[in-house]
């Protein structure tokens, strides 16, 4: 199995030791997950690990022939080739071995004939183990899973958005089929229904993974060990993302105690200090204490950890029929987005729209919001409805000249003033970056002192498009814990599939066929979404089978069909029961959180107790059914080739 280990790893900027004496091993089953608080490091982590930038010491030991890719999380730049031809760039190791046996076969002689013909054959099985030969197939399904188009293939990589552009990146990377893949935010740029197809297509990779994401559903479905980076250190944790939180909060909570304990053992060392400073018989002892604070570690709580709050103004009142839309047609000259759609959302509804890129959800979000009225139909606010919209280009709303606080006092209420720099925290602006005028911001920060601004604003019907983009794991899960206490209602757009399931009571999937809606539930449609994209593919098929069969005899022939029905027909049972039993699971989920979320269960320590325990007996459940269903169905399309 490959090995690629690093220790003593350390750089450092002027005076800022970003990575100190890190160690790490990541292998051909390696599973695992980079986290830290923003700019703490990970990203020149990966790049240092590579050899993209240069550490100031570092001991690396790889197993001979490994081969390594990583996707930077920006600043890729493509070359102006089209876009299969650059995905095909991934294939460049394997052609040049095609090459070289190419070379060897022209120039077999009897003198060195056994030598040449044993390197040649060796070279065969390789490119037959990497599908060389059926490339194209491979590369075409790479390339529609991450949400191109086949008529996308001969057009130049140039002509593509940043956005898509990383999509291409990241095809070319998984084209190369390396030992060890390291992602830094693959999902960034894709949508849901390449966030799906990525998914099953790591769950089948059988390399190393290490990759950085905000996308805490992505990660609990990929990893299975999380590496924290901080204050330089790297420290290891075992499971997927929710349970490197759970030890994480344990070991939060001894933190806080042993961070007590330090301050009110500064606090008196300070006062005796400024008590006896000037007395000479207490010298000695002031500089004993003088020294022993200089050389005390201060205890601090990891900055993506810490647990931040936000509350929405209340909503004002309004009618049950919040917005009504009746066979809206919206057409861009010969493209028809929507043709006769029509829908209604109810107050306190949480009505999330997602699919894919181009579909039209920030189109539509931007008719229910009154900011494009070029379209057929009608679209009628309900009673009361006072709306706040966050647009992608929001940003565009904020006066320059402002501070990052100033803009937001403009709009905050009186009684939120004392908390705006808490605030502004939780949207990941602190200490002085309050002072920082909006012209000097980046687009990102700039799209999160919008989202601020329109939280802030009293409202009952939010549009919200794309909010937690430019937000760390803990902003996101503030913002959702926010969002679910809200009593108004909410239309938004996503492709955070942890933000849409834990949040929306119903979802609109927008494709390049009808508009679909689906009913609360998004476990009911991941599945759904799985089976109609058919997301799991075979990375290794059998070329000898295919081979055999054509040679087999008509008689044998039809017995192996047979058998392969019966086998198809066992399978398709199985998989029935098991979706059966996942369903039943996850009601019984929802049923005791449902439980552990009541107010009057927390008192009663033996009740909680118990919850707790059967949750964890039906997450452990739950781990095992899916697994069971991905073996089954894996093994099913295997089968069904």
């Amino acid at each position: 199995m490959v090995t690629l280990q690093v220790s003593n790893l350390s750089l450092a900027f002027a005076d800022r030791d970003i990575l100190k004496d890190v160690s790490l091993t990541l292998d051909g089953k390696s599973r695992a997950a980079l986290t830290g608080a923003n700019g703490c490091g990970k990203s020149t982590l990966l790049k240092a690990i590579t050899g993209q930038i240069q550490a100031d010491s570092m001991e690396i030991s790889r197993t001979k022939g490994i081969f390594i890719s990583y996707l930077a999380q920006s600043d890729i730049v493509l070359e102006d080739k089209s876009v299969y031809d650059t995905a095909e760039e991934g294939y460049a190791r394997f052609s040049r071995l095609e090459e070289e046996a190419h070379v060897l076969r022209e120039g077999l002689d009897e003198s060195n004939y056994l030598q040449r013909l044993e390197r040649i054959n060796e070279i065969e099985e390789l490119l037959e183990s990497v599908s060389y030969y059926r490339r194209q197939e491979r590369i075409e399904q790479i390339l529609q899973g991450l949400g191109f188009r086949r008529s996308d293939f001969t057009r130049a990589a140039g002509e593509f958005s940043g956005g898509y552009q990383m999509r291409l990146a990241l095809a070319r990377i998984l084209v190369e089929d390396p030992d060890i893949l390291l992602l830094d935010e693959p999902t960034n740029y894709l949508d849901i229904d390449s966030i799906v197809w990525l998914k099953s297509y790591l769950k089948l990779f059988k390399g190393g993974l290490m990759l950085v994401s905000h996308d805490v559903d992505f990660l609990d479905d990929t990893v299975t060990t999380v590496y924290e980076l901080f204050k330089g250190k790297l420290t290891r944790y075992s499971g997927n993302y929710s349970d490197y939180l759970r030890q994480r909060q344990i070991e939060i909570e001894e933190l806080k105690k042993r961070y007590e304990t330090q301050q009110d053992e500064i606090e008196k060392t300070e006062r005796f200090i400024e008590r006896f400073r000037y007395k000479a018989t207490k010298s000695r002892q002031v500089q004993s204490r003088i020294t022993a604070l200089e050389k005390m570690e201060v205890i601090e709580i990891p900055d993506h950890l810490k647990k931040i709050s936000f509350s929405f103004p209340p909503a004002p009142h309004s009618g049950n029929d919040v917005l009504i839309a009746e066979n809206i047609h919206k057409a861009y000259g010969d493209n028809v987005i929507f043709d006769g759609l029509s829908f209604i959302v109810r107050k306190g509804e949480r009505l999330a729209i997602t699919g894919r890129n181009g579909t039209g959800k920030s189109t539509l979000l931007r008719l229910l919001a009154g900011a494009d009225t070029d379209f057929t139909g009608t679209i009628r606010d309900g009673a009361g409805v006072k709306k706040g919209y966050y647009a992608q280009e929001s940003e565009k709303t904020l006066n320059p000249a402002s501070t990052v606080l100033e803009e937001v006092e403009s709009i905050a209420d009186t009684k939120d003033i004392p908390r705006l720099r808490t605030l502004l925290g939780s949207f990941l602006f602190q200490d002085d970056d309050v002072m920082k005028h909006v012209s000097v911001l980046s687009g990102g920060e700039k799209s999160r002192l919008a989202l601020l601004k329109i939280l802030l604003h009293p409202a009952n019907l939010l549009l919200l498009d794309e909010p937690t983009n430019h937000l760390d794991i803990n902003a996101r899960d503030m913002l959702l814990k926010a969002v679910k206490a809200y009593d108004g209602t909410v239309i938004f757009v996503s492709h955070d599939t942890h933000f849409i399931k834990n949040l929306a009571t119903r979802i609109l999937y927008l494709s390049d066929d009808m508009p679909e809606f689906f009913e609360g539930d998004y476990d009911y449609f991941s599945y759904k979404l799985e089976e109609k994209e058919k997301a799991f593919l075979s990375l290794k098929a059998d070329e000898k089978k295919e081979k055999k069969a054509v040679t087999e005899t008509k008689q044998s022939a039809h017995q192996a069909q047979k058998e392969r029905r019966n086998q198809i027909q066992k399978l398709e049972r199985q998989l029935d029961t098991v979706t059966a039993d996942i369903d039943r699971c996850q009601l019984e989920i929802a049923r005791v959180e449902e439980e552990m979320s009541k107010s009057e269960n927390y008192s009663d320590s033996v009740k909680i107790s118990r919850l707790v325990k059967r949750k964890e007996e039906l997450d452990r459940q739950m781990e095992s059914l899916n697994e069971q269903w991905f073996s089954i169905s894996s093994e099913l399309e295997e089968i069904s080739q």
